[in-house]
C-alpha cells in the first residue's frame, strides 16, 4: 500500500513545476507534459518515489540512526521544523551554515559554546557583569540558538539528508555528496535531480505539496523507531530467557553431583566389611590344629 496517494498530491498542487524556459533537461523523465507555457510533474512517479524514500528512511530510523531536515525557504521552514521535531530528528531552518558538514567539529563548538553560556546565566556568573556587557552575551546567545538551536544534539554528523528546494540548498547537498551522505529531496523542475540520491519530483513552492509528502515520510520515520524500540525489547526478554533456561541445567547438574555422590558413599564401605570378614576364616583352622 502507498503512503501517500494520486488524489493527495494532485489536491496539494504538487504537479505544477516551473515554466517551460527555466527547466532543467534532466527533469525530463519526471515530466508529464507541458501546459500553458509550465511544465506538469508525473504524480505516478512521485508516489512511487516517496514510498521508496520512505522506506530508506525507515530502514535508517529503525538502525538508530539520525536524518538531518533542511529547508531555509519561507513557505517550508515552518511545516519542516514541525514534522522534524515530532519525530525528534534535527532540522536547519534558519540559514545554512557553510561547512556545517565538513567542517562538523567547529560547529559543535558554537553549540557547545551555547551551553556553556546557558550554564554561567543559570548560575549567576553573568549577573556580576554590567548591565551592557550582560545585554551583549544574551544577544549571541539568541544569534547562536536561530542557528544552531535545532542541532545541540545533533553530536555527530547525519546519517541521511533531507532537503526541500534543492537549488537553494545547493550548499548542503554539496557538502553531503563530498561526505557520501545520502540526500533524499523535494526536487522541481528548475532543479538538477543527478546528485540526489532519492529523488521525489513535486512542486517544492507548496507548503500544502511538502506537509503531504513529509508526513508520508515521517510517518515512515516513525514506524522505524517504534520498530527499533520494539526489537529492544524482545531482544531483552530473549537475553532473560536464555539466562534462565542456562540456569535451570545448572541446577540439575548440581542435583545429580549430590544424588550420585549419596549412592558412592555405600559402595565404598562394602569392601572394608569383606577384608574384616576375610581373617575370621583364616583362624578358624589354627585352632583345630
Amino acid at each position: 500500500m502507498s503512503r501517500t496517494s494520486f488524489d493527495a498530491l494532485l489536491a496539494a498542487g504538487a504537479h505544477f513545476g516551473h515554466l517551460k524556459r527555466k527547466w532543467n533537461p534532466a527533469m525530463a523523465p519526471y515530466i508529464f507534459m507541458e501546459r500553458n507555457g509550465i511544465h506538469i510533474i508525473d504524480l505516478n512517479k512521485t508516489v512511487a518515489k516517496v514510498d521508496q524514500a520512505a522506506e530508506a528512511l525507515k530502514q535508517i530510523a529503525k538502525s538508530g540512526k539520525r536524518i538531518l531536515f533542511v529547508a531555509t525557504k519561507k513557505q517550508a521552514k515552518d511545516i519542516v521544523a514541525e514534522k522534524a521535531t515530532s519525530v525528534n530528528m534535527p532540522y536547519v531552518i534558519e540559514r545554512w551554515p557553510g561547512g556545517m558538514l565538513t567542517n562538523f567539529p567547529t560547529i559543535r563548538k558554537a553549540v557547545k559554546k551555547m551551553a556553556n553560556i546557558d550554564k554561567l546565566i543559570a548560575d549567576g556568573t553573568y549577573d556580576k557583569l554590567s548591565k551592557r556587557e550582560n545585554l551583549q552575551i544574551r544577544r549571541k546567545r539568541e544569534k547562536l540558538e536561530k542557528n544552531l538551536g535545532s542541532i545541540a544534539d545533533l553530536t555527530r554528523l547525519p546519517s541521511a539528508l533531507f532537503v526541500v528546494d534543492v537549488l537553494k540548498e545547493n550548499i548542503a547537498v554539496r557538502e553531503a555528496n563530498r561526505l557520501g551522505i545520502p540526500v533524499f529531496a523535494i526536487v522541481d523542475t528548475n532543479s538538477d535531480p543527478d546528485n540526489i540520491d532519492f529523488v521525489i519530483p513535486a512542486n517544492d513552492d507548496s507548503t500544502k505539496a511538502v506537509e503531504v509528502i513529509l508526513d508520508a515520510c515521517c510517518s515512515a520515520i516513525a514506524e522505524g523507531i517504534e520498530e527499533r524500540k520494539a526489537e529492544k525489547i524482545d531482544m531483552d526478554a530473549a537475553g532473560e530467557g536464555e539466562e534462565e533456561k542456562e540456569e535451570k541445567p545448572a541446577r540439575k547438574r548440581a542435583t545429580r553431583a549430590r544424588a550420585e555422590k549419596k549412592e558412592e558413599a555405600p559402595a565404598e564401605e562394602a569392601p572394608v566389611a569383606e577384608e574384616e570378614a576375610e581373617p575370621a576364616e583364616e583362624e578358624a583352622p589354627a585352632e583345630e590344629a
